[in-house]
């Protein structure tokens, strides 16, 4: 096999146009181009006169080593798969593991396990992603919150009502894995190559489904409605569980408990602090949820090619004279803002975006990076008493029913209060409430979003938009912790297993995903 590199594209192009820039870097007719896969694209728009793509590809080809050796170019490489393996079971316990959280750590936890042989025992404080799908839409219908089955808990994890984004910065091999574990359960295959890949959030609730089908085909047990509230050991070993569904306390036999919880399980924090689990503070940042017209956007972004291409997003980023970093986060092209709290009195956004990214208004998380030097006390659990308090200044802000108080830019750089808005609607349900959203953010928060918004509007044109609209208060980008463990993925509590974003060790939905493989390759390597 031969892996050809940096080909450009047109921003239409079909299988014709692939495999003649393909011959042309290889050097050789295209008829001798037995069979050819893209592997990457990315759309290079560095000159808006010259918007395209640039690809790579596996190809087949008669007589490759001299295809390569004559091609003389960096771009033509002979390559050869290397498909991930899951290690050979050591483990000699009888009780199965146990995992707690079925977002993607968890699911890809437990789907490694199971399909090495070892079933596991799922716990879930929420509900199925097609109840949660339901109580999700209440809630930002109505504003009726349950605090168990939310954007935040239940089934996939927080990262199934966002985008599905699978962008990720880490190099490890898990990674292509963990991309054909996903279109293994339905997920579009162009996410094995697009440069930045997503699922969407509606593709993504039936790719959860079609992994809950499999794990229970594979004789793992699922409790839905069921939340961890106790840790029972001995001799610094963990020896049972306590859990609650219901209202009705069950104790469980446990050797062995992979504890992926979520970035928001802050009940879980408390109870892992009280009983001496070691935990440390960990820098997250907090800020707005910034939106422009999808349009405006991609124009900004591709020029005359904008309606040639899919709807754009940005990654934007600075350092002030104040010490502080900005950057956006999590952009959901064609997207919307979501009411994404978990507690009562405490409000949360977030951005989401369907498969198609077809909607009106692009969203991105706008950030300022915070350190555990913002925060107050030594406390491990000072960066979780942060965020509350910010989003109950963000509840009370909006008029205590879950409606987000919001702010035009134009608005927001001038310390002014919005009255009425301009050419951007905003998108949060249950709803809005202008006003002034300084009040509801840390100043030195508020005064580096000041100081970042015209910056970013040399890189993105339209970013300073007036008529843009930011909401408040976007406060779980990450973890505020991290549960302590060891080069095994293993607690001080022998048995305990952290993992994931909410343990502190991933950053979206392919870092946990990977990281639930790491931590199943532990389990079953221990004897």
């Amino acid at each position: 096999m031969i892996k050809v590199q940096n080909m450009a594209l047109p921003v239409q192009f079909g299988e014709n146009e692939l495999r003649a820039a393909a011959a042309k870097k290889l050097r050789v007719p295209a008829d001798r181009i037995e069979t050819i896969e893209l592997s990457r694209l990315s759309i290079d728009a560095r000159k808006k006169t010259d918007v395209h793509y640039v690809a790579a590809a596996t190809i087949t080809a008669r007589g490759e080593s001299e295809i390569v050796e004559k091609a003389g170019s960096p771009d033509v490489t002979r390559y050869t798969e290397k498909p991930y393996v899951f290690p050979p079971v050591r483990r000699k316990s009888k009780l199965r593991p146990i995992v707690v959280g079925m977002g993607p750590a968890g699911l890809f936890a437990a789907l490694h396990l199971a399909r090495a042989g070892v079933p596991v025992l799922l716990i879930e404080r929420g509900r199925s992603v097609e109840h949660r799908s339901g109580d999700v839409e209440r809630f930002w219908a109505t504003g009726a919150l349950d605090t168990s089955s939310n954007v935040q808990f239940g089934e996939g994890g927080a990262g199934t009502f966002s985008d599905g984004k699978l962008t990720t910065g880490i190099g490890d091999p898990r990674v292509p894995h963990v991309f054909h574990t996903f279109t293994d359960f339905g997920a579009p295959r162009d996410i094995l190559w697009q440069h930045k890949p997503h699922i969407g959030t509606d593709v993504l609730r039936e790719v959860v489904a079609h992994i809950r089908a499999e794990l229970l085909s594979l004789g793992c047990e699922i409790r839905f409605s069921t939340r961890l509230t106790e840790l029972i050991s001995a001799n610094h070993a963990l020896k049972a569980i306590r859990v609650v569904t219901d209202g009705a306390e069950t104790e469980l036999p446990c050797d062995t408990l992979i504890l992926a919880p979520g970035h928001s399980a802050r009940d879980t924090f408390e109870m892992l602090l009280a009983a001496g689990v070691p935990m440390e503070q960990k820098p997250f940042a907090i800020g707005l949820r910034a939106e422009h017209l999808q349009k405006n956007i991609s124009a900004a972004q591709f020029g005359a090619f904008a309606e040639k291409l899919p709807p754009a997003d940005y990654k934007l980023a600075c350092h002030l004279p104040n010490g502080r970093s900005a950057y956006t986060f999590c952009v959901c092209p064609g997207g919307q803002v979501v009411a994404a709290a978990s507690e009562a009195g405490r409000l949360v956004t977030n951005g989401m975006s369907f498969r198609a990214r077809d909607g009106k208004n692009c969203n991105g998380a706008f950030l300022v990076g915070l350190t555990p030097d913002d925060f107050v006390g030594s406390d491990p659990l000072a960066g979780v008493r942060f965020q509350q308090h910010w989003e109950r200044q963000a509840f009370l802000a909006g008029g205590e029913n879950y409606f987000a108080p919001v702010q035009t830019m134009g608005d927001f750089l001038a310390a002014k209060r919005t009255e009425q808005f301009g050419a951007v609607t905003p998108s949060y349900r249950p709803g809005v409430l202008p006003g002034e959203l300084a009040r509801c953010l840390p100043e030195p928060v508020a005064d580096t979003l000041r100081g970042a918004a015209p910056i970013f509007n040399r890189s993105l044109r339209g970013f300073a938009d007036p008529d843009a609209v930011l909401t408040a208060i976007e406060t779980r980008s990450s973890s505020p912790v991290r549960i302590l463990r060891n080069e095994q993925c293993e607690s001080t509590l022998r048995g305990l297993y952290p993992c994931g974003e909410g343990a502190g060790y991933a950053g979206g939905i392919t870092s946990a995903a990977v990281d639930g493989i790491r931590v199943a390759e532990a389990v079953v390597m221990k004897p």
